[in-house]
């Protein structure tokens, strides 16, 4: 996934009411960013954190800026929850997940479940449909591991409930998560900040539900999705 433009140097300031940042760029340019993240972003919110933030000046956007990375712990951390689905869509398109090769379709914003609708539906002939849901990981507190979520998530929680009922259903069900960082390699549930999710996603895949984590490469000119990241369970 390329930028679509380069992206600005800043400083953190703050981070703040959730989808707001404040940034001091390097031009010396003040400037608030919307932060397209509704977790805790631990250990990214830091005032004083490198950030980089892209601008686009469509008609409709309230904030010209979007914070897209920060740099913690030495390397570049990717905030923006809203990317994990394109990358995937790349990485599909690529062939480069390869327990996802093999479907003709690429389905997205399916509706499934109770009011929801799944991140993709990949379709082929004479295969079972596969139930994709993709989530954006950036939470490392210890060692090289990379957690989720970093804060309660409900509804990621009732996505699981969904993807076992197709698995129910003798479809196939997949929860992707994401890892936007390079200093990972595991993955694990979170219990101690959500411990009904970790208890969810552990009952999911005994149910049939897949695990996949996937690292990404990161710079400020592009993001792509690179190599499997093993699930270690639930924390």
């Amino acid at each position: 996934m390329q930028f679509i433009s380069p992206l600005s140097r800043g400083v953190l300031v703050a981070r703040y009411k959730r989808f707001f940042a404040d940034i001091a760029l390097d031009d010396g340019t003040q400037i608030t960013a919307h932060c397209p993240n509704p977790g805790a972003m631990l250990g990214l919110n830091t005032p004083g954190l490198r950030a980089w933030v892209s601008r686009s000046d469509g008609p409709k956007r309230k904030l010209a800026h979007t914070l897209e990375l920060v740099e913690a712990d030495g390397g570049l951390v990717g905030v923006n929850t809203m990317h994990p689905n394109r990358l995937v869509a790349e990485a599909l398109a690529a062939d480069a997940i390869p327990e996802l090769t093999g479907y003709a379709t690429h389905r997205r914003e399916v509706r499934y479940g109770t009011n929801s609708r799944v991140d993709f539906l990949l379709e082929a002939p004479g295969r079972a449909p596969c139930w994709l849901e993709v989530k954006n990981c950036h939470l490392r507190r210890s060692g090289a591991l990379a957690e989720f979520p970093d804060c309660v998530a409900a509804r990621s929680l009732k996505h699981l409930r969904e993807l076992t009922a197709m698995v129910e259903a003798g479809e196939r069900a997949v929860m992707l998560f994401v890892i936007q960082r390079t200093d990972c390699d595991a993955f694990q549930a979170c219990h101690d900040l959500d411990p009904a999710y970790a208890t969810g996603l552990a009952e999911a895949a005994a149910k049939g539900v897949e695990v996949l984590a996937y690292a990404c490469e990161m710079s400020p000119d592009a993001v792509r999705i690179t190599a499997p990241v093993p699930w270690t369970g639930a924390g």
